[in-house]
């Protein structure tokens, strides 16, 4: 079969993960902001950042970009029940909608109000596009993974985490760019701020016209409903073979099963040992994926360029810029070519071992080349900076989906990820300022644990359906316990590990 022929059967599945995508575009868009902005000389003049001292500048700036990590946790918190009754779809176009208006506040901030009122009124608007952000992340990757065929879901998925780093790097070049050809004045703040506007817009005008997830159909007893949208997706009939074994393993996976409450099924997860696991390891991923610090450089990664000897906001900027490049090109790459090639769990290693070795050679420069003067060194370690993208790329950022299917597994997930978001984007700035170098050491003997435990403890998830997970975890607890032992110690206890 030609890659054409091959490829172009999947052709409405890839328009509805790119129209899904759009909503991690804007979540990048968001996060890479940020950071941009606070370098901004005309807005830390405007709101009187110059003139605190550097401790309280640390904490302000935790506070400006960590409240939109606490707005995504609720957001995220939100999405089983409005997802479960409404459907993915509308809830996707709901998180749209927040995140515009989140997005409209933090343009006007003090407009007709003094910088003060201002920086209440940012905060405000960081926390509710924040919960749009968090709705989006909670609800794409397993809408995306309901949607897409078994053959292409890596893809699908990965197609996900592309785009937030093409959002991020969008946001990166608009404040450069800001900061090169705006003269310094409100505006010169304000416009990233409106830009990040056009990717929520798009989104929603997107969403409108994609279908809702099949899973969901199911479960509403609208079968009919469901097997035309798996028909859509694979660009069949609904009499098609394919279609018909997809429909009814959906079916049998919610077969004899009710809609249980979150607190029974907290209760239903302690007596599964494969479903305890389903939930626990996706939510340790998630953890150990913000324990990478590749959201310390998303954030301040113009104050870590200028700790390498990169002087003048704008160079901090052009060179951050150059950062979200490296990053969109590296993840394209491997989701077309690594992610069903390679696999997950080797990809995970590979990129935690690659992003050890870069973090400790980062912390290891600045300790000894402290004052920022520009030594040959330098240029390694800004190599280093752009290396470490690469290596994030490869696994922890596209690899970390899809979601576990039970809906308490799905939240859990996502709490245990915007919980870290918020306690790394509140902390980065003020370890930055405090224990300077010991920042990237930690996150490097992080990204060493993470990859041991990666190789030890983690399931190879490719070619596996979404409704086979759960056997897959059965199948390793059976056939391969030796290997999950840490993890069934950890969380039952030594006697169950035995």
């Amino acid at each position: 079969m030609s890659f054409e022929s091959k490829h172009g059967c999947y052709r409405n599945a890839y328009l509805l993960a790119g129209s899904a995508a759009m909503g991690s575009i804007f979540y990048g868009w968001d996060t890479g902001l940020i950071g941009g902005v606070l370098a901004l000389r005309s807005f830390q003049d405007y709101f009187g950042l110059d003139k605190r001292t550097p401790s309280q500048r640390a904490n302000l700036n935790g506070d400006i970009v960590s409240v939109l990590q606490a707005g995504c946790f609720f957001g995220a918190l939100s999405t089983g029940y409005f997802s479960a009754k409404y459907g993915r779809k509308w809830s996707l176009l709901a998180s749209g909608v927040i995140y515009i208006l989140g997005s409209i506040i933090q343009a006007v901030v003090g407009l007709g109000t003094n910088p003060e009122v201002g920086l209440r009124v940012l905060y405000l608007g960081r926390f509710v596009g924040g919960v749009g952000v968090g709705m989006v992340s909670a609800l794409i990757p397993t809408y995306v993974s309901e949607c897409s065929p078994r053959a292409i879901r890596g893809r699908c998925t990965g197609l996900i985490q592309f785009s937030n780093n093409l959002g991020i790097m969008f946001s990166f070049w608009v404040n450069y760019g800001a900061s090169k050809n705006i003269k310094p004045g409100e505006m010169q703040w304000r416009i990233p701020f409106i830009m990040q506007l056009i990717p929520g817009i798009l989104f929603v005008i997107a969403m409108v016209f994609q279908p809702e997830s099949p899973r969901w159909l199911v479960e509403r007893g609208k079968y009919e409903q469901a097997a035309q949208v798996l028909a859509f997706v694979g660009r069949t009939t609904t009499d098609d073979a394919e279609v018909k074994m997809t429909l009814e393993k959906i079916q049998a996976d919610f077969a004899g099963k009710r809609e249980m409450r979150l607190c029974q099924q907290f209760t239903h997860m302690k007596q599964s040992r494969s479903i305890a696991l389903r939930c626990f390891i996706p939510s340790l991923v998630m953890f150990f994926q913000q324990w990478t610090g590749t959201n310390a450089i998303n954030y301040f990664s113009p104050q870590i360029f200028a700790g390498l000897g990169i002087s003048g906001t704008t160079s901090d900027l052009f060179a951050t810029g150059i950062y979200g490049v490296i990053k969109v090109i590296s993840v394209g790459t491997v989701v077309a070519f690594a992610v069903e090639g390679i696999g997950r769990k080797k990809c995970l290693i590979i990129g935690g071992m690659g992003q050890c070795v870069t973090m400790l050679w980062i912390g290891g420069y600045t300790s000894i080349h402290s004052s920022g003067k520009v030594v040959p060194a330098s240029y390694v370690s800004i190599v280093a900076v752009y290396l470490y993208a690469v290596f994030y790329c490869v696994g922890w950022g596209p690899l970390p989906g899809p979601k576990p299917s039970p809906h308490v597994g799905s939240l859990h997930c996502d709490w245990h990820n915007w919980l870290f978001a918020f306690t790394i984007a509140k902390i980065t700035p003020v370890m930055l300022n405090t224990i300077t170098y010991g920042t990237f050491l930690l996150f490097g003997f992080c990204c060493l644990v993470m990859s041991i435990w990666a190789y030890a403890c983690l399931p190879e998830t490719s070619g596996y359906a979404l409704e086979d997970i759960g056997q897959l975890f059965e199948r390793t607890l059976s056939s391969d316990r030796s290997k999950m032992r840490p993890v069934v110690a950890f969380f039952w206890g030594p006697e169950s590990a035995t």
